[in-house]
């Protein structure tokens, strides 16, 4: 795995940057195109996607939308375009940062550092996640709602747990299963729904009328906390 992957196709740029982010102590994967990014993360896993916009054939908001639509990796957009729409559009397909170039490189690598630390290092270091009026113990492998144990199978912890982690985010149903079931399970992504349904059940004030765990038409689930 490598902690970055910075798809920018000016050279001097992307090698600068790199040079800081290996300072830094960051292993450093540079992609000049957005179909490299993407057939490099077919096979490959990293920590924080650094992109930019304006690049050759497929654009960063198209290599956004794509990796949203597989993983609930950080990414960070890079871009000259930075008129309020560009801004907005990159955050509505699934950024978490959005910098105006010219980087400032002192700036750029505070907040890869944040992020870092509250995605992985916090989660390493805190054995308990809570999110509304769920709480999970990653020791015990069990969750709580209102200080109640919930009855929960193993996939269902683990499908709990995942869409917890990612509260907020949109999470593809394709991404969810790969997670939880192995792109080699020999299950079929029905039983996905089948456990989304029995989730609601156990969670849900009213799993006809779901407000924690979301259907996003055409593309998967998000969580919400209210």
């Amino acid at each position: 795995m490598k902690d970055i992957l910075l798809v920018e196709d000016n050279q001097e740029l992307s090698a600068l940057i790199a040079t800081f982010l290996k300072k830094d102590g960051y292993s450093v994967q540079i992609c000049e195109s957005g179909e490299a990014a993407i057939q490099f993360l077919e096979n490959e896993s990293v920590k924080l996607l650094l992109l930019d916009i304006m690049l050759p054939g497929m654009d960063g908001f198209a290599v956004c939308s794509e990796v949203r639509k597989r993983q609930a990796v950080p990414i960070v957009i890079m871009s000259a375009m930075t008129d309020k729409g560009n801004q907005l559009k990159g955050y509505e397909i699934g950024a978490d940062d959005y910098l105006e170039k010219p980087v400032d490189i002192d700036l750029l690598r505070m907040k890869i550092r944040a992020m870092m630390h509250r995605n992985y290092e916090n989660a390493e270091a805190n054995k308990m996640i809570s999110c509304g009026d769920i709480t999970i113990d990653l020791d015990a492998k069990c969750a709580y709602q209102n200080e109640k144990q919930l009855e929960l199978n193993v996939k269902e912890y683990e499908l709990l747990l995942l869409l917890v982690e990612n509260a907020g985010k949109t999470l593809n149903k394709d991404y969810i299963f790969n997670q939880i079931w192995g792109v080699d399970s020999f299950s079929e992504n029905q039983t996905l729904t089948v456990h989304i349904k029995r989730l609601r059940d156990k969670i849900e004030p009213d799993p006809k009328k779901p407000v924690h765990i979301q259907t996003v038409w055409g593309v998967g689930y998000k969580y919400e906390k209210d």
